[in-house]
């Protein structure tokens, strides 16, 4: 009787264990994914992967357990990142993210520190013998068929990646989603995988520098301010998903026209805002808010403004006030660590960031009243006498859905609206219902801020317009015609102060970019060279930024502030 060799015994048994390692793989990866599609999409990038390394190595279990053990390291690190950060893994984490937020995640979870050690002893000993006791197969082939095979093998692997990765391919339907989905649902590898493509970031076409320098020279030396020190405290709040409903043609009644949205003798300056987001991505509009700079100038990378463009931003509004002696802070409603904040906020030149945890409120559910008394708590803790205080506050009151039951609604809002489809009157009902809220709680801001002697300017504006679950698109509204092109993408702005000051400029629509010129303008401030030229532009362009109607001016403004002023690098 023929004895079998124990290196063949050995061989077959790691092989065995491969398959049912990788087994387990797919069903702690793949299998995890919400969507069947999802599932077999990531499937399907882990089969390539392992068709990739087989060519590679020539040996079956190694490419297994490698291949496995790849995915299942995302789908770790991507659980770590979204337990402790709140938000998902995505591609461009491990270049802007590894140096700074995955070493504080560390230090304050030290435990994790043990983990990474115990990977490191375990691991290698493990592949090696792995590597040693796997099945080489294609040890019995002569030199040029093997490499024939393998490169046929390396072909067909990644072949079969780049059709999984196709945006028309046969996983289309995966790759079509908006981004909101694609950074907050739970189909983590998935998202990791097709943000590949997304996150992808490009500068502007630029004009030539001494076409840049001829037209933007003036503005090198900045410009002084009228205001002298102490200057003014200044408060800004980012009103989640807010317009003024008064332009829907729907919108006839008495609740359409609130206070917030009406001039008095304070108000230094109103109007349009366009935004460069629908439905979500309020970070966007914070990128614009407090760089000066609409995120879609960067290509389709810059809808993840707060992790690829902030780490590069070299100026700012909150950078340029604390050069004037502001402390700045922010008031957040979420985890500071959602979708990148904490980082891009101090990217954007913030002393400190007050999230929900220290606030000690309640996650997305917090009403406007309560993130505003939060912010005079805070203030009246920092404030010092002598220094001027920036104050960033974000609302969520507003933020979708809006399709809570009708008997829920707070008895004036039930079946306010009439002429609509039982859908999107439930929407814009309940819509009502909280903006009514924001409003009183508005009126309360200003009494604390502007009912005092300290100087204080108070901006408010919407960052992006509702979905109302995509129907609010179809709902007719009452605009000037050159404003129906943007009629998805225009807010509200309102600056008022309690000192006086010249009105601001008025435009047919502002580009949020402007905002932070317009604050400045409206507060007194000596602008650096950079919002000296954003301020020129939006008076050039009459407050269009890159929909500017002179020809190759928004070409000689990016080659002066991104190549001489290097407000971005």
């Amino acid at each position: 009787m023929r004895r079998i060799s124990l290196h063949f015994t050995r061989g077959r048994v790691v092989s065995l264990c491969a398959l049912v390692f990788f087994a387990g793989c797919l069903a702690l990866t793949a299998l995890r994914e919400p969507e069947p599609v999802q599932q077999v999409f990531v499937a399907g990038l882990m089969l390539s992967t392992v068709v990739v390394l087989l060519s590679v190595f020539g040996r079956f279990a190694s490419a297994l357990v490698i291949g496995g053990g790849l995915f299942v390291a995302l789908r770790f690190i991507s659980e770590l990142k979204e337990r402790y950060l709140e938000s998902q893994l995505l591609p461009s984490d491990f270049i802007y993210y590894a140096s700074t937020s995955l070493v504080d995640t560390l230090r304050h979870y030290p435990h994790l520190y043990g983990l990474g050690i115990g990977i490191c002893v375990v691991v290698p000993p493990l592949l090696y013998l792995v590597w040693r006791w796997d099945w080489r197969m294609l040890a019995g082939l002569r030199r040029w068929p093997a490499l024939g095979l393998r490169a046929g093998g390396i072909a067909l692997g990644v072949f079969a990646f780049w059709l999984c990765m196709l945006p028309a391919g046969p996983f289309a339907r995966v790759h079509s989603r908006n981004v909101w989905e694609k950074m907050s649902d739970d189909a983590q590898l998935t998202n990791f995988f097709i943000n590949f493509r997304d996150s992808a970031v490009t500068l502007p076409a630029m004009a030539s520098d001494a076409v840049a320098e001829q037209q933007w020279g003036s503005t090198a030396a900045g410009e002084p301010g009228t205001a002298q020190p102490p200057y003014p405290d200044i408060v800004q709040v980012l009103e989640e998903s807010t317009f003024d409903p008064s332009n829907y043609t729907v919108c006839t009644v008495p609740a359409c026209h609130l206070t917030m949205f009406q001039t008095d003798a304070r108000t230094r300056g109103t109007g349009v805002l366009r935004t460069h987001t629908f439905g979500g991505g309020t970070w966007v509009s914070e990128f614009a808010t407090l760089t000066g700079m609409p995120q879609d100038i960067f290509g389709a990378g810059g809808m993840y403004a707060p992790f690829v463009l902030a780490p590069h931003v070299h100026d700012a509004l909150a950078l340029q006030l604390r050069r004037l002696g502001y402390l700045t802070i922010a008031i957040y409603p979420t985890d500071g660590g959602f979708i990148n904040g904490r980082n891009a906020y101090t990217a954007y030149g913030f002393d400190h960031m007050y999230d929900v945890n220290e606030l000690g409120l309640d996650e997305w559910d917090e009403t406007d009243k309560q993130m505003f008394d939060a912010a005079k708590r805070i203030y009246d803790k920092v404030k010092k006498p002598g220094q001027p205080v920036f104050v960033m506050i974000l609302t969520i009151n507003q933020h979708g859905p809006h399709d809570d039951p009708m008997s829920t609604l707070p008895v004036p809002f039930q079946n306010l609206l009439h002429g609509l489809k039982p859908t999107p009157a439930l929407n814009f009902d309940t819509y009502l219902s909280r903006l009514h809220d924001s409003d009183v709680a508005m009126s309360g801001l200003e009494h604390d801020f502007l009912d005092r002697e300290q100087p204080t300017l108070l901006v408010h504006f919407g960052d992006h317009q509702p979905s109302f679950d995509g129907l609010i698109r179809g709902l007719d509204r009452t605009l000037p015609q050159p404003l129906q092109p943007y009629r998805d993408y225009l807010t509200y702005y309102m600056i008022k102060s309690n000192f006086a000051g010249p009105a601001l400029p008025s435009y047919p629509m502002l580009d949020i970019a402007f905002l932070p010129s317009m604050v400045l303008q409206a507060a007194g401030l000596p602008k650096d060279p950079y919002f000296s030229a954003e301020t020129v532009l939006r008076a050039r362009c009459n407050g269009l930024y890159d929909d500017c109607r002179i020809p190759g001016l928004i070409e000689s403004y990016h080659a002066w502030t991104f190549g001489r002023l290097h407000v971005y690098q």
